[in-house]
């Protein structure tokens, strides 16, 4: 058991009647008083100190010393071998004939109260490609429109304080990130369509190649946006190559995802918006900063931009 710091009688205040008691010979209930304990109290920690000095001060587990209920060690350890062939806990309870809350306790103390996957989950593959503009990784996120100054949870960390009534709809951030460089263009748009994601994407394009990039191939997942023939030809008009993710697979466009979280703490819910203009707004200035001077640890801690200028990787 660890006391509250607050307690009335912590280790300091157990000292402290001891010292009163036996140092300077206070009688017990006049030091319990003092202290605002009862007598009783009092004489259980003068008896442990007495026993066991001042290691007898010490919090002690509220545990029992004797537990005549608590399975035994190798039933527990027969809990386990079953448990390794991967049984349920209700398996388990019924092939040894024990309470299912008995076999959940069980495994739970074991530390197998969850199975392990079948399969050694995959390992991790990073790449980089070796010049700017060579991928392009392109992703989507749709953020809440926000209403007349009413401040989200996101910002508020209330999740009891209710928004308006009416609904104040969606817009969505389209990202894309260079590979290689990590240099980032973002643009809010009013949907996901394959419209829209055609707009951005001559947008991000025409972006890169201000900065002397051109880009070779873009990178997406198998949102709808970019499954349409719409989004197809404008790749072909752009003479951009498409590469999709497996499904179920994001960690493959994981800089754009990435990028995202980043946008997200650092722009989108860095501050209590009044409107969804301000915050756009903001996207500029948090786009000039991210790709020139914010540090960037793919990079040794330098920013993206130095990428595009010729410097060597660390």
């Amino acid at each position: 058991m660890n006391s509250h710091k607050n307690a009335r009688l912590g280790r300091a205040g157990r000292e402290r009647l001891v010292r009163l008691v036996r140092v300077e010979h206070w009688p017990a209930a006049r030091a319990a008083a003092a202290c605002g304990v009862s007598l009783r109290t009092a004489r259980k920690w003068l008896a442990r100190f007495k026993a066991e000095g001042p290691a007898g001060l010490a919090d002690r587990s509220a545990r029992p010393r004797r537990m005549p209920r608590r399975l035994a060690p190798g039933l527990e350890a027969r809990i386990a071998e079953l448990r390794a062939t991967r049984l349920s806990g209700p398996r388990i309870a019924d092939r040894l004939a024990l309470p299912v809350s008995t076999v959940g306790k069980a495994l739970r103390r074991l530390g197998l109260n969850r199975l392990p996957p079948l399969t050694a989950p995959e390992p991790v593959v990073r790449y980089e490609r070796e010049r700017p503009g060579e991928l392009l990784h392109v992703d989507a996120k749709r953020l809440g429109r926000i209403h007349a100054g009413v401040v989200g949870h996101r910002i508020t960390g209330d999740r009891q304080r209710r928004g308006p009534r009416q609904q104040t709809g969606w817009e969505t951030l389209h990202v894309a990130v260079d590979d290689c460089s990590r240099v980032a263009f973002a643009a809010l748009l009013p949907d996901e369509t394959a419209a829209s994601a055609v707009q951005f994407l001559e947008r991000a394009v025409a972006y890169f190649a201000s900065l002397g990039v051109r880009a070779e191939r873009v990178m997406t997942d198998n949102a709808w946006c970019y499954t349409q023939r719409r989004y197809a030809e404008a790749l072909a008009r752009l003479g951009l190559q498409h590469r999709r993710i497996r499904p179920y697979r994001p960690r493959t466009n994981g800089k754009a995802e990435r990028f995202i979280q980043t946008a997200l703490r650092e722009w989108a819910y860095a501050d209590a918006y009044h409107s969804s203009a301000e915050r756009a707004g903001a996207l500029g200035p948090f786009l000039a900063t991210y790709n020139t001077t914010r540090p960037h640890t793919a990079h040794g801690r330098r920013p993206p931009i130095t990428r595009l200028h010729g410097e060597q990787r660390v």
